[in-house]
């Protein structure tokens, strides 16, 4: 039997870019990614590889006369919803009426080396007026050169800003049971990273949420929300499983996907991109 639980899934994630969005020298384009779980366990969190070389080589081409952070406004996006070609899945430009689409990703797992399974796209999404606040507060008076030496994702990953990462499964075989089993190792692997132990009351707190009574088919949608005050809340198609207060969590769980070991790293790329850009312009 073939163990499709996340810490043996390939590094080799494939991410179909979405069409570039077009916005007015005012705003930025989001896109927002969520990477998934496969065949026997799916692996939250917000994946993030930082490439720090990117974002200096991005902010280093730009006017020293340039202002240093814009607005963000999403109604300037042309499309209201963003399609993932490789999987067909598509994402809302907008969520919950103020959150916007930073980038998209797709999870991929290899079975036996031979054949690579799609089980789950994610978008990441970010607050647009938090977002706003963060740049201004943060970065509002540095200089160009300044913002080379920072870590724009990973200060996004730390602060307050509101951030969710929404998973589509594709992956019709994928049952709940191995979702938690991901989860306590993925996450399981971040608590330990940033909290220096293992937090197995924690993790078993998180993981608890993602009962057997749950179905998640082909299609399913689960939302991970880090809200304001650190507390990250979890629905399965619109229905709320859990909340946890922990900012260690919060920060666990976006790792996964904006960290410096993302499930994607494309995306992740994309990311840096976007919030460079936000942040120069």
């Amino acid at each position: 039997m073939v163990s499709l639980r996340f810490p043996f899934f390939s590094n080799t994630t494939t991410t179909t870019r979405f069409p570039s969005l077009t916005f007015s020298p005012a705003t930025i384009a989001c896109s927002v990614a969520v990477s998934a779980a496969v065949g026997g366990a799916i692996s939250a969190g917000i994946s993030i590889s930082t490439n720090p070389s990117l974002l200096n080589s991005f902010i280093s081409n730009l006017s020293h006369s340039s202002p240093l952070f814009g607005s963000l406004s999403l109604s300037d996006a042309p499309s209201n919803i963003i399609t993932e070609s490789k999987t067909g899945v598509s994402f809302p430009a907008v969520l919950n009426g103020s959150q916007g689409l930073l980038g998209i990703g797709l999870r991929r797992k290899a079975v036996f080396g031979l054949k690579n399974i799609d089980v789950y796209a994610f978008g990441v999404y970010a607050d647009d007026n938090d977002i706003k606040k963060f740049i201004s507060e943060k970065y509002g008076t540095l200089s160009t050169t300044e913002l080379k030496n920072k870590d724009i994702t990973q200060d996004l990953m730390e602060s307050d800003v509101s951030v969710t990462v929404r998973l589509q499964i594709v992956y019709g075989k994928l049952s709940i049971r191995s979702v938690r089993n991901a989860f306590e190792d993925s996450v399981g692997s971040r608590l330990k990273k940033f909290g220096g132990s293992d937090n197995k009351e924690l993790l078993q707190k998180f993981t608890s949420q993602f009962r057997d009574e749950y179905k998640i088919p082909r299609g399913s949608i689960i939302n991970l929300s880090k809200e304001k005050g650190y507390v990250l809340r979890t629905d399965i198609d619109g229905k709320e499983i859990g909340s946890v207060e922990s900012q260690l969590l919060c920060r666990s769980i976006l790792d996964l996907y904006i960290g410096d070991d993302p499930f994607d790293s494309k995306a992740k790329e994309e990311i840096d991109l976007k919030l460079a850009s936000a942040v120069t312009k």
